[in-house]
């Protein structure tokens, strides 16, 4: 008995830090988020305490006329749409980009790696406001990309670029590249490429070999990658804000409005709570569909 409470307190001793943390710094957050959401908005912005509704909810889908009758109201679900249409769409060109990258990387000699791993790191040297500024002088009316294009006599006038769903794109795109690159990198250096050679003496094309070799073996990377890809961009703010604008609104912005001009504490936390449920629900179906592809190849 004396030898099961040693251990019993050993364990609670070992794993108390990290439980502490665990629940201070995500759990209490989230329920004091969750309590937040169903609390009135105050007169002036804020909560009242103690008065408890589900009104922030409500108006994810509805809002109230003049005769205070709810009535349908889709903005926020396009708000809601356009973000994880940028979002996927962000995630499938960083993917078309980074295994290409990823694969010549791990070809190369390895005294050279690790100058392309530093390369890749490079942006992250630099602050995230930052990079986005560049872009806008990029892709402004006047910047450096319509002015390549009209002194080459192939536009006449400057393209918009700027405060466009491209321009975000390119943006979450650029911001986010080396976290695809990266974990399918580390996958991809474990990859033995005698397995490669085996399937060229067996007949196989490059594209077989790719396709029934590299690909499966690289999936984890690739599922890694798409995950740390696709979730920041989901939740975006400052690209969005600086390379969108307000015609571009995308979910991260909203939020913040909430919390900020609008000071409807409750709303922004109900949207907050709706946007991680989205998550964790399309990282579940991804999940299971990914642990179903092996047994289905």
């Amino acid at each position: 008995m004396g030898g099961g409470m040693g251990r019993l307190l050993r364990r609670s001793l070992l794993l108390g830090p990290a439980l502490f943390i665990i629940g201070f710094f995500m759990l209490l957050p989230l329920f004091l988020m969750g309590y937040v959401s169903i609390l009135e908005r105050g007169m002036a912005g804020g909560v009242q305490w103690g008065q408890h509704t589900v009104e922030a909810y409500v108006r994810f889908l509805f809002e109230r006329d003049l005769m205070d009758n709810l009535v349908v109201n889709i903005d926020y679900l396009r708000i809601f749409a356009r973000s994880f249409l940028l979002a996927l769409s962000t995630t499938i060109i960083a993917l078309l980009i980074g295994l290409p990258t990823a694969f010549y990387m791990s070809l190369q000699p390895a005294r050279w790696r690790n100058l392309l791993i530093f390369l890749v790191t490079i942006p992250f040297w630099t602050n995230l406001l930052v990079r986005n500024y560049a872009w806008i002088l990029l892709l402004r009316d006047s910047g450096l990309i319509n002015g390549g294009l009209q002194w080459l006599g192939l536009s006449s006038e400057p393209i918009r670029l700027l405060y466009t769903p491209f321009a975000v794109g390119v943006g979450l795109t650029y911001s986010f590249l080396p976290f695809m690159i990266l974990p399918i990198y580390a996958s991809l250096e474990k990859i033995d490429l005698r397995l490669v050679e085996a399937a060229y003496d067996l007949g196989a094309s490059k594209w077989q070999a790719l396709r029934r070799i590299v690909l499966p073996l690289a999936m984890p990377g690739i599922a890694a990658g798409s995950i740390l890809v696709f979730i920041p961009s989901l939740g975006a703010y400052v690209t969005p804000e600086l390379l969108g604008g307000s015609r571009q609104l995308m979910i991260g912005n909203l939020i913040q409005g909430q919390f900020g001009a609008a000071r409807n504490w409750p709303f922004g936390a109900a949207l907050a709570f709706v946007l991680l449920a989205l998550v964790l629900l399309a990282m579940m179906l991804y999940a299971r569909r990914y642990r179903r592809a092996p047994g289905q190849a």
